[in-house]
């Protein structure tokens, strides 16, 4: 039975459509060009919706590099455990695992639009750095506990630190579905690419 109070459901269901609509629209035209009046427009609420959950529209865009990341992190794991009883004793069989991993969690045109807008913001605002860097080790550490789980699990050598092995992970993911947006590639073969890709790093990396 559901016992949570019904406003902490609205409150709830309000962050979602606001975080949804801005999602699209940073994703779309940038977070400079998105105002707060066409983000509440998109959701369907009033400033005083928005300003009752977000204190800015940094704020909001923080909180959704932290809902992006939370998200990918519990797909990877969640595909890592629906097949790990497979018994991946072989390098080869974790770079299966990889592909398959990937084919299941690869990120779609506003997921890869968003991330560059992300790094970009980034980029430009020392004071949005300093927060996007504290929420991107988050990411960092949790992949990086998950290749060392892998590998402790199935006594596989690592020839590079973990911290590292992650960094050429991620590097990668971002270049190639980036490119894969730029060229215009189907988004099935986009997946499917990054996850061999991805594959080809892990073989690199295992010893």
């Amino acid at each position: 039975m559901d016992t949570a109070p019904a406003p902490s459901r609205r409150r709830e269901n309000t962050r979602t459509r606001l975080m949804d609509a801005a999602a699209e629209m940073f994703a779309e035209v940038g977070i400079d060009a998105a105002s707060v009046e066409a983000i509440c427009e998109c959701a369907g609420f009033t400033r005083g919706a928005f300003y009752s959950n977000f204190a800015s529209k940094e704020e909001l865009f923080l909180a959704l590099c932290a809902r992006s990341a939370e998200t990918t992190i519990a797909a990877v794991r969640d595909r890592v455990t629906s097949i790990e009883d497979r018994g991946l004793d072989t390098a080869g069989d974790v770079r299966h695992l990889v592909q398959e991993v990937l084919e299941a969690t690869g990120e779609d045109r506003l997921d890869v639009l968003l991330g560059a807008e992300t790094r970009l913001q980034a980029l430009r605002n020392p004071e949005f750095a300093e927060a996007y860097l504290a929420l991107n080790q988050g990411l960092v550490d949790s992949v990086t506990q998950l290749v060392r789980d892998i590998a402790d699990a199935r006594s596989l050598s690592l020839r590079v630190p973990a911290d590292s092995a992650t960094e050429l992970l991620l590097s990668v993911w971002i270049s190639t579905s980036e490119t894969a947006l730029l060229v215009g590639q189907d988004q099935t073969v986009a997946r499917t690419q990054l996850a061999e890709r991805l594959s080809q790093v892990v073989g690199l990396i295992l010893e």
